[in-house]
């Protein structure tokens, strides 16, 4: 994909917040590079043309062109400096960047890390995140049990009609999809909220389903909301997740294993007992302080969400996809990947990562991470959730030009806390 549009940029990542001095660019190179020990990928390169590619040690690595630094004029100038390391490009020759970001206050300061997607997906980064910054611990992700040979005509036969099923989808779109009222200005910016994640647990717990559930509800919401406040028409969205596809004996793979899943968001539901969630249906808008109406729409959205991912929890999905990533061919593995993110087909990129119980840097401590998921041109945004802590922290990354985008995070907050009240009352 990066070959047939060179002018786009195919790069994900994310940022921690630390509170303290900040180091030194130099300190931070040498931190950097002793880190690198224990990842071997970060230090190779892909050799070997179009067909036949593979990683190899880059002899001519060199920490000095992938650490970087964004100095801030003042405390004024926070934004534009996360902007600045948000949207630098790569040195020549390499797969990712860090750029150390400070300078406002002298306390705090930002350490950003950008990979291109070809070379790492989310599980691999949040490893990279846990080995330079973490404590080493596992990345608490549900992976299939190890299975043998006897059920594998069964789970063939589950990962091709799982596949044919999506690709289905994806050639029968309903309704046409969103167009963007704006030019896009080809650069990024981020905008992040966070609540308790214990709350996004309860929520998810009170129905029966998990916290993402519970965050691709207030998501749905937020949306719905943004569209009724920004004059932007949403007829449909549709969500890509990626899924993490790695075997038990995988957690250490330093590369990409991962699937993409279409999940449509039932931005338009009914309150009505017994009614569906049905894209045709009345709009609610899942305004603040309206009521019990809201409410009940945040269930409805919540429960048709949890009817699709309690499918994909499940044993039999997980391993299906984790045989598609295995063993589906080059080529329809290419058509369905550029299909799932057409903007005819998905309207943003919707992801989830647990990263760490808590994170350092030599004395000073990780206080928040914030993911930077992949912006597809076409597509409203980018939306990532992070678990640190005791925090969910919820990140957009959208074109500067997006009407009001920097409203999303407060209203994926309301959205949190009108299902948050309902649950409780339940």
């Amino acid at each position: 994909m990066a070959r047939r549009h060179p002018g786009v940029r195919w790069d994900a990542g994310g940022v921690a917040y630390l509170s303290g001095p900040p180091p030194s660019l130099a300190d931070l190179r040498a931190y950097v590079g002793f880190r690198l020990t224990r990842l071997p990928l970060l230090t190779s390169r892909v050799e070997g043309g179009r067909r036949r590619p593979r990683w190899q040690p880059d002899a001519d690595f060199a920490v000095d062109r992938h650490v970087h630094e964004v100095v801030a004029e003042g405390p004024e100038g926070w934004d534009a400096a996360l902007h600045t390391a948000v949207n630098a490009p790569f040195a020549p020759g390499t797969y990712w960047g860090v750029w150390l970001i400070h300078g406002h206050a002298s306390d705090e300061y930002a350490v950003c890390y950008r990979f291109h997607h070809a070379c790492q997906d989310g599980a691999a980064a949040a490893m990279t995140f846990r080995a330079v910054l973490g404590e080493g611990e596992p990345s608490a992700r549900p992976v299939p049990r190890k299975g043998g040979l006897a059920g594998l005509p069964r789970r063939l036969g589950t990962a091709v009609g799982l596949g044919a099923l999506f690709m289905a989808r994806s050639l029968a779109v309903r309704g046409r999809r969103p167009t963007l009222p704006f030019v896009a200005t080809g650069e990024r910016r981020l905008w992040r909220g966070r609540v308790p994640a214990d709350v996004l647990r309860r929520i998810g717990a009170a129905h029966g389903g998990s916290a993402h559930d519970a965050h691709l509800a207030a998501l749905t919401g937020a949306l719905a909301t943004w569209s009724a406040r920004s004059g932007v028409p949403l007829p449909r969205v549709t969500a890509l997740l990626p899924v993490d596809a790695r075997r038990p004996e995988e957690e250490q793979t330093w590369g990409n294993r991962c699937f993409a899943l279409p999940l449509e968001l039932p931005l338009s539901v009914r309150t009505a007992r017994g009614t569906g969630a049905q894209g045709g249906d009345s709009p609610v808008r899942a305004e603040r302080g309206t009521g019990a109406k809201d409410g009940k729409a945040s269930v409805r959205r919540l429960e048709h969400i949890m009817a699709t991912t309690r499918k994909l929890r499940g044993e039999a999905w997980r391993q299906a996809v984790q045989d598609l990533v295995r063993f589906m061919p080059d080529r329809p593995t290419e058509w369905y990947l550029r299909r799932m993110l057409s903007p005819r087909v998905s309207g943003l990129m919707a992801t989830s990562m647990p990263l760490a119980d808590k994170g350092s840097l030599g004395d000073t401590q990780v206080t928040g991470a914030a993911l930077l998921p992949l912006l597809v041109p076409g597509q409203l945004c980018g939306v990532g959730l992070s678990f640190f802590g005791t925090w969910a922290e919820v990140s957009f990354v959208a074109d500067p030009a997006l009407p009001l985008g920097e409203l999303l995070p407060e209203l994926w907050e309301q959205a949190v806390g009108e299902l948050e009240q309902t649950s409780a009352s339940t």
